[in-house]
């Protein structure tokens, strides 16, 4: 969905201006003991120092692989010191291209950073004779649609009419299309050797977008908060942490094909994520629950707008937060408590520094919020319909707006 399309690469805009994290700060408060792996192997990422990336390179080294990262060395050089860096650029008519990957060998590849089709086929098809496995991370927004409900991997997925295009859109209308036709040039550079990864949205600890961060840094703020919906709305989405450790497994038992890669397990609510910003934060914020039909008439439908993560679930968005992930679980895909993740999320918030803190990246502006709220609020006062006169019928009753 446009949502998505439109934010999912945010992080690419802003990661540059982000402090560097430790590998420890990195990986949160997450202190499971590293388990060994029956082998260790060579990994080649090509990215690793935005958000995704360097989740992963914690988790495989915690798994005691060797980890080798290929990206063009402007963001967050710093990360990783101890780490193989070669540096060029994903597309192969830019500068040196992809000449360091030459003549290399690894085990796997992590492609998190392939947006256009042309740029994973050449990185693919430069890999295949020398790297046994390409997992390429992909995204739900990768579907045609979102209105089916529970929709598993078989759904159809978005189509575009000239695939050479090499611009998102102006609302990131191209980027699930473009998605796809990426996953489809790498599985044709490496057939039957591919995993797509399909994830929702990625949140936890080092997240730039603060879509997520949102909820539990404006909960924290304490007054008066519009909660979107109801509180049985849906959500969906996973832990960075959980993402990095299972793309290990991936890596590991060679798996291929498509997986969706959203979560939790069970289905979580809006009610639970403000349940858990009340457990992390410790404050009485006050609800004002402001429902989905009336926001999609005042320009909050989950396409357009600023309320981030959630969507409506009615009409075309009906099924965005309720994608089927049993095949990832089935695959070994596990998930840390939300709660655990609001917590943590909000910790890293709350240690950037103030001049970070001072603005939010995504969410609803305090202005934009109390005008909803006071919409809402005069919505509810609204007269009701005076009573017929007798012999007359009453009058229509005036809907909301």
């Amino acid at each position: 969905m446009s949502t998505s399309r439109r934010h999912f690469l945010q992080y690419s805009l802003t990661a540059a201006s982000l402090l560097a994290l430790s590998p420890e700060a990195l990986a949160g408060s997450d202190k499971k003991p590293a388990a060994s792996a029956r082998k260790k192997l060579k990994l080649l990422i090509l990215g690793g120092t935005g958000f995704l990336g360097p989740a992963f390179v914690t988790a495989a080294q915690a798994r005691g692989h060797s980890v080798t990262l290929f990206n063009r060395g402007k963001t967050r050089p710093q990360l990783f010191p101890d780490v193989e860096k070669l540096h060029g650029d994903r597309d192969p008519k830019k500068g040196e291209g992809l000449k360091a990957l030459e003549g290399r060998t690894w085990d796997a590849v992590l492609d998190n950073s392939g947006y256009y089709p042309r740029m994973v086929q050449a990185s693919a098809e430069l890999l295949a004779p020398n790297v046994q496995h390409y997992v390429y991370i992909s995204s739900i927004s990768a579907y045609a649609n979102n209105d089916v409900p529970n929709e598993d991997e078989s759904g159809p997925t978005a189509t575009m009419a000239d695939p050479t295009v090499e611009t998102m859109g102006k609302n990131f209308e191209n980027y699930g299309a473009l998605k796809r036709l990426c996953e489809e040039a790498a599985e044709k550079a490496m057939p039957g050797r591919v995993a797509s990864i399909r994830p929702g949205y990625i949140v936890g600890p080092d997240d730039p977008t603060d879509r997520f961060t949102y909820w539990p840094v404006r909960f924290d703020q304490g007054g008066e908060m519009l909660a979107p919906g109801s509180a049985e709305d849906p959500l969906q989405f996973i832990d960075v942490r959980d993402l990095a450790q299972w793309l290990v497994l991936v890596m590991e038992n060679k798996l291929a094909g498509s997986y969706n890669a959203t979560g939790p397990e069970k289905p979580w609510t809006m009610g639970g994520l403000f349940a858990a910003c009340k457990e992390a934060t410790g404050k009485d914020t006050k609800l004002t629950w402001v429902p989905s039909e009336f926001l999609v008439k005042n320009g909050e439908d989950g396409e357009n707008g600023d309320i981030p993560i959630w969507a409506p679930p009615i009409g075309k968005t009906k099924g965005f937060h309720v994608r089927s992930v049993s095949k990832a679980v089935k695959a070994g895909l596990k998930f840390r408590p939300g709660n655990v993740t609001v917590k943590d999320t909000l910790a890293y918030f709350q240690g950037l520094p103030e001049e970070r803190r001072k603005k939010l990246k995504a969410g609803l502006s305090p202005e934009r919020e109390k005008e909803l709220l006071g919409l809402w609020a005069k919505a509810q006062q609204a007269p009701a319909s005076p009573p017929a006169a007798p012999g007359k019928p009453a009058a229509p009753e005036k809907k909301s707006q």
